[in-house]
């Protein structure tokens, strides 16, 4: 679920499948643990593989970004389906969170 890229204190959580309530405190705990890490500036989530997202899912990310604020931490989401990219439109949470096409900084050093 987490790939570390080790040239920069950025890791990198991919969830995949559905997230809901029967799975979201895994996926919760994991993303706290991450922001709350020292060893860690940036926590970017690859939504790729996320073929659908609840409120408690939405929630989850939510309170991770409210919590990587708190600590001055970057957090962003990238890849991000339609399916589920509807759901930050609707709710107008892509106005709040860092959202990317492709992976930022792998975008970056591809131009």
């Amino acid at each position: 679920m987490q790939s570390t890229l080790a040239h920069s204190q950025t890791t990198v959580l991919q969830p995949s499948g559905h997230i809901n309530i029967d799975n979201v405190a895994t996926l919760k705990q994991h993303l706290t643990d991450t922001v709350s890490s020292k060893e860690y500036s940036s926590l970017l989530v690859d939504m790729s593989q996320v073929e659908s997202l609840d409120s408690h899912g939405l929630m989850a990310l939510v309170s991770t970004l409210s919590l990587a604020q708190r600590m001055n931490k970057r957090f962003g989401l990238f890849g991000i389906s339609p399916s589920v990219r509807i759901i930050f439109e609707l709710t107008q949470l892509d106005r709040v969170f860092e959202i990317a096409e492709h992976h930022p900084e792998l975008g970056v050093a591809a131009a």
